[in-house]
Order: C-alpha cells, then structure tokens, then sequence
C-alpha cells in the first residue's frame, strides 16, 4: 500500500533502483556462475592437454625403448662379425707366412702336384714352368720328369723357363706359345681357394656364421 504522504516520483525512482539492484544481482550471480563453469572448463581442458602430453611422451620413450632394443642384435651381431672376420684374417695372413716360407710341408713335393695340376688344365703338348727366383738355387734337373710321370701324359714336352717368375713360391705354367698359362703360385692358390676355405674355417669357428659373405668371398 503507497503512503500518501510520500512523493510519487520518489516512489518511483525508489522502485527503479530497487530493480535495478535485483538485475544486477542477477547479473553478478549469473557471471559468477559462467566464470565458474569457464573456469572449470578451461582447468579440464588443461588437465585434459597435461594428459595427452604425458601420454605423447610416455609413447614416445617407450618407442625410442623399443628401437634401442631391437638395434642391440645388430649391432651384437656386427660386433661379432667383425671378431669373426678378425680370426680369419689372421688364419689367412698365417697360411700366407707359412706358405712363403715353406713351413709345414714337403715343398718339392707340393710344386710337383702343383705343376702337374696346371700341365693338365693347358690345352698342348708343350708346357713351360716359370719358378719363383728362390727356386733357381735349387736342383730342379728332374722336376720336369716328375711332373710328366704325375701328369701321367706321353709325348708331352716340360722345360723350365730360364727367367724367373714374379712369384714367392709356387709355379706358373704356359703353353710354349704363351697364349694359356695358369697361375698356380702358392699365393695365388690361396686367394683361389679362400673362399671356400674360409666357408670351411668358419663353419668350425662360428658354425652360425659360415654363409656370412664377406669381401674375401668376392676375390678371384
């Protein structure tokens, strides 16, 4: 009930501000509210990113884990390889030695089978034997008889060259013409055969690793 002794503009400007205050409580309350809910959202949002960081980062170890893991056969296998070729290495550079210097066989005996072998890969009848220089001081009067008996061959004709060959030990075989000639060297044996030598060394050093080509496998 309005009092008839106030002022009916005063009433009025009175309710108008009295609304006015309950609006803007309204509005404060109402922005209290928003604020709170944008808060909030944009606390899960960061929780949510924090998250998907860590997880991002916990996938990401975990893959450089796993790579280091599966490098690890590799290079232990590398590594053993390497060791592996090592041996033979030495194995090859100790026949090498030992070839040269004609430790651990009968010599004469071997340049005979190695002529004797050459003689019979040579198409002709007449053949030369080109002997390292250490050969020259040696009495080879009756190696070409011996090869000729080994070969097993009449009518076939064997002298030894006056020169020597550029070879350590061993023997070089060419026809009388020089058009065929084969090199059956001591060393060059060796590099011939290695290949399958080293398949057979390996098989007994690292028996896993035997067909493992390497860059000896590739030589003549």
């Amino acid at each position: 009930m309005t009092d008839p002794d106030r002022d009916p503009q005063k009433v009025l400007t009175d309710e108008i501000l009295a609304d006015a205050e309950r609006q803007a409580e309204r509005i404060r309350t109402r922005a209290g509210r928003d604020a709170a809910q944008i808060t909030d959202k944009a606390q899960a949002q960061a929780d949510a990113e924090r998250d998907d960081r860590l997880a991002a980062a916990h996938d990401e170890a975990d893959r450089r884990h796993q790579l280091t893991l599966a490098t690890v056969p590799i290079e232990v296998a590398r590594m053993r390889a390497a060791r592996i070729e090592d041996v033979l290495q030495s194995i090859r550079d100790e026949a090498r030695r030992q070839l040269t210097a004609r430790q651990g066989f009968d010599y004469r005996e071997t340049l005979t089978v190695l002529a004797a072998d050459a003689v019979s890969r040579i198409e002709g009848d007449a053949f030369v034997l080109e002997l390292a220089a250490a050969d020259a001081e040696t009495p080879v009067a009756d190696l070409a008889d011996a090869v000729r008996h080994r070969v097993g061959r009449d009518g076939i004709d064997i002298r030894i060259a006056a020169e020597p060959a550029n070879i350590s030990a061993g023997v070089i075989v060419r026809d009388a013409e020089g058009r065929q000639f084969w090199d059956n060297s001591l060393q060059g044996r060796l590099a011939r055969l290695w290949p399958m030598l080293r398949r057979e060394i390996a098989a007994h050093v690292a028996p896993e690793d035997a067909e493992t080509p390497t860059p000896d496998q590739k030589e003549s």
